[in-house]
């Protein structure tokens, strides 16, 4: 969850100063911030847990970034310290940015199921996941509400607009079957109670994007084939050229902090 948040994050930003207008290019840098603010209560709660069961976690800390790591890991570390094949976050989020068309879709898809997730969480039984859900909630209900009318807007708009719409759903339909297939951690987490199948979000999750695609006069993908392996730290080239840029400067000069 942590993973997703971040590289969202990272992307949404890579907008600011180049929205469409003066409003959009505040709206998506907030949406940024809100991302990696959740990335950050995650990642702290993930340290946390490091740090109080070093024995349990022992095979992260056999990661060549994390030797060079003396004392507690924090919260930078889990972000700027790992590889790429040991990101855990889905396909989706890693993709190049692309045109407003594209990210305003992505933005859509991801946070339409995040809402489910945190939703999901705040019912479980680590009581840290669902406050920090429960919070982030607050934060996804305009994710969501904002996307959503981005792609109404976009799809019931000029021809151009259309055309691209349809394009990025194209691009990216076939990454959102990950989003319900669920890793050995997920299925791990639901025998705990912390969340359930993410399966059984599916049809909800449908249910949201044809109703906006219903508003928008846009056909729904019949494209079942997914893209994926995100979740099995198995990466599409976008995310070693991302993480290159967001981990130049810790890795370059170890324990830089802001």
């Amino acid at each position: 969850m942590a993973d997703d948040a971040l590289l969202l994050g990272h992307r949404n930003s890579e907008w600011t100063g180049h929205g469409p207008n003066l409003e959009q290019d505040i709206a998506i840098s907030n949406i940024a911030l809100d991302q990696i603010g959740q990335a950050r209560n995650f990642y702290q709660y993930a340290a946390l847990q490091f740090n109080e069961n070093r024995n349990a976690y022992a095979p992260l800390l056999q990661s060549p970034a994390f030797r060079q790591v003396s004392g507690s890991i924090d919260e930078d570390n889990l972000a700027y310290l790992r590889n790429a094949n040991e990101f855990k976050n889905h396909l989706l989020v890693e993709l190049n940015r692309g045109d407003w068309a594209f990210t305003i879709v992505r933005q859509f898809f991801i946070s339409a199921y995040q809402q489910l997730l945190y939703t999901d969480l705040q019912k479980g039984t680590n009581k840290q996941l669902a406050a920090i859900a429960e919070k982030s909630l607050k934060e996804l209900s305009y994710h969501v509400r904002w996307s959503g009318e981005w792609v109404i807007r976009l799809g019931d708009g000029t021809e151009e607009s259309n055309r691209r719409i349809i394009n990025a759903v194209d691009q990216l339909w076939p990454y959102t079957g990950e989003l319900f297939l669920p890793a050995d951690f997920q299925q791990m987490a639901a025998e705990q109670g912390i969340l359930t199948d993410p399966a059984s979000y599916r049809q909800n999750w449908l249910e949201k994007i044809q109703e906006a695609f219903a508003q928008a006069g846009l056909p729904i993908p019949s494209n079942n084939w997914w893209q994926k392996g995100g979740k099995q730290g198995i990466h599409t080239e976008h995310l070693g050229y991302l993480l290159a840029e967001m981990q130049y400067l810790q890795r370059s000069y170890p324990g830089s902090v802001w």
